[in-house]
């Protein structure tokens, strides 16, 4: 097959797998990720390869869908699990783009927990979420600042705006202490609706989830541009 870029041919007729991936779409995609796994990720664990494991067209299909066309490298460590992947594929979708709550404040919550963590391959691929959801790069720079202190209390950073700071001070004591002092539920439940409430603090525990996967496999973004 050729797709028309120097060095991009790949032999692909007679592999075990090529007969789950029928149709020239589908085998120009297999063939493209098979080509995309040809450099060193590293993390931990050998990233994913189809010829490794084989995983269904639709699982991959569908990842492929989400991430533009290509594999990150958490996919890589992902596919190693149908269950896993196919899972946090539809999950994880629907936490980051599929809320009505603020895209902003989400992102914000999340670049959050991905700094308290050390997430940084988190923070690689939220921060420019941030500013395109309307945040600006003055605000990131006071949520640099926070972390370097206790974000669990209460935010006084002037580049911040009000609701910005009980959202870090939210997501702080959610991801340190795994709990929110009373004081700080209220301001929040003064703020924000029940349904706001409750899709705000789903990103913010979905990505401790993702930050702790990443750290226990080093994962890091070396190669990907942020997405």
């Amino acid at each position: 097959l050729h797709f028309g870029e120097a060095n991009s041919h790949v032999l692909i007729i007679g592999h075990r797998d090529v007969a789950d991936w029928s149709g020239l779409f589908n085998a120009c995609t297999y063939a493209r990720t098979l080509l995309s796994t040809n450099y060193n990720t590293h993390m931990r664990i050998p990233a994913w390869t189809p010829e490794q494991k084989h995983q269904p067209q639709d699982l991959v299909d569908a990842i492929l869908a989400r991430r533009g066309g290509e594999l990150i490298n958490l996919d890589r460590a992902l596919l190693w699990s149908e269950p896993v992947a196919r899972g946090w594929n539809v999950y994880m979708k629907n936490v980051r783009t599929g809320l009505p709550t603020s895209r902003k404040l989400c992102e914000l919550g999340i670049c959050t927990v991905a700094l308290l963590t050390d997430a940084k391959y988190e923070y690689h691929h939220h921060a420019p979420d941030f500013l395109t959801a309307g945040g600006k790069q003055s605000e990131l720079d006071a949520l640099n600042r926070v972390v370097k202190g206790d974000a669990r209390q209460a935010v006084t950073d002037a580049d911040l705006g009000e609701i910005e700071r009980l959202v870090v001070q939210y997501a702080a004591q959610l991801t340190v202490n795994a709990k929110v002092d009373d004081a700080l539920f209220a301001a929040m439940q003064a703020r924000f609706t029940t349904t706001e409430l409750v899709e705000l603090t789903t990103a913010i525990a979905a990505y401790n989830m993702v930050a702790r996967f990443l750290g226990a496999f080093q994962i890091t973004p070396d190669g990907e541009p942020p997405r």
